[in-house]
């Protein structure tokens, strides 16, 4: 069976992308490109970026970038991959611990650049940083005696809490307006809550559960999740290591 060529735009964020042999030399090169297309998402939000807002942060004509990027979408592509910092190290770790820093890094790099919380909707991750990310954590549940699916399953389910979270810390601080924090939040659901429609709630309220947090997402509650996930997590290698003779010792 012929191999398939690469999407032209996972070539161009490995390198894979055929160098033509004859016409001038670029004057630029893809990473000063992306570089400035994330400058601009940084300063204005994602709907800042343009191929001609990045042209012209770049000194050219818009339509010499298609010399190194093919679309607006490869180029958000791209930049999806490069805005992403390295993964933690291993380093050795229990692959619970390692996991805990991996999944709150995850978090803490989408609050501080939301725009990457788009571009995650539709931007499967292909690149070699983002893939970096993956295998790190795969690494991490080696020892465990679990199945590469299980695996996947794992760190798609990390993933997904870490994106949840952070897309909810920007959705509430996007909304604030009046209501600025959990506790001004509690208090103002205190006031509209009828204990006969929302007896549970109501009781919630009362218990004063939402905490006294002058940040909308208290790190204690993200915390409180994801040592749920990894208590699941710990199950299922202890299961494993009975039905298989592997340890579920955490590492």
């Amino acid at each position: 069976m012929a191999q398939q060529p690469l999407p032209p735009v996972v070539a161009r964020m490995w390198g894979r992308e055929a160098t033509p042999r004859h016409g001038p030399r670029p004057s630029l090169d893809l990473g000063r490109i992306v570089d400035a297309a994330i400058r601009i998402a940084d300063r204005e939000g994602l709907e800042g970026v343009t191929m001609s807002s990045v042209a012209n942060e770049v000194g050219m004509a818009t339509m010499s970038l298609y010399r190194y990027v093919g679309s607006k979408d490869e180029l958000l592509t791209v930049m999806a991959d490069a805005a992403v910092p390295e993964p933690p190290v291993l380093d050795g770790q229990p692959w619970r611990d390692y996991l805990t820093v991996w999944t709150r890094a995850n978090r803490d790099f989408l609050l501080a650049r939301p725009w990457l919380l788009a571009l995650g909707q539709h931007t499967p991750p292909a690149g070699p940083r983002a893939l970096r990310w993956l295998d790190r954590a795969l690494a991490a549940l080696a020892g465990t005696g679990l199945g590469h699916g299980e695996r996947l399953n794992i760190v798609t389910t990390l993933t997904g809490y870490a994106t949840r979270q952070a897309s909810l810390a920007h959705a509430l601080n996007g909304a604030a307006g009046a209501i600025s924090g959990l506790a001004d939040y509690g208090r103002v659901l205190a006031e509209v809550v009828d204990p006969d429609g929302y007896p549970e709630l109501a009781a919630a309220l009362r218990a004063n559960a939402f905490g006294d947090a002058e940040q909308w997402i208290d790190d204690a509650d993200f915390t409180f999740g994801l040592d749920l996930l990894l208590d699941g997590i710990q199950a299922l290698v202890a299961r494993q290591g009975a039905a298989g003779g592997v340890t579920g010792s955490g590492r």
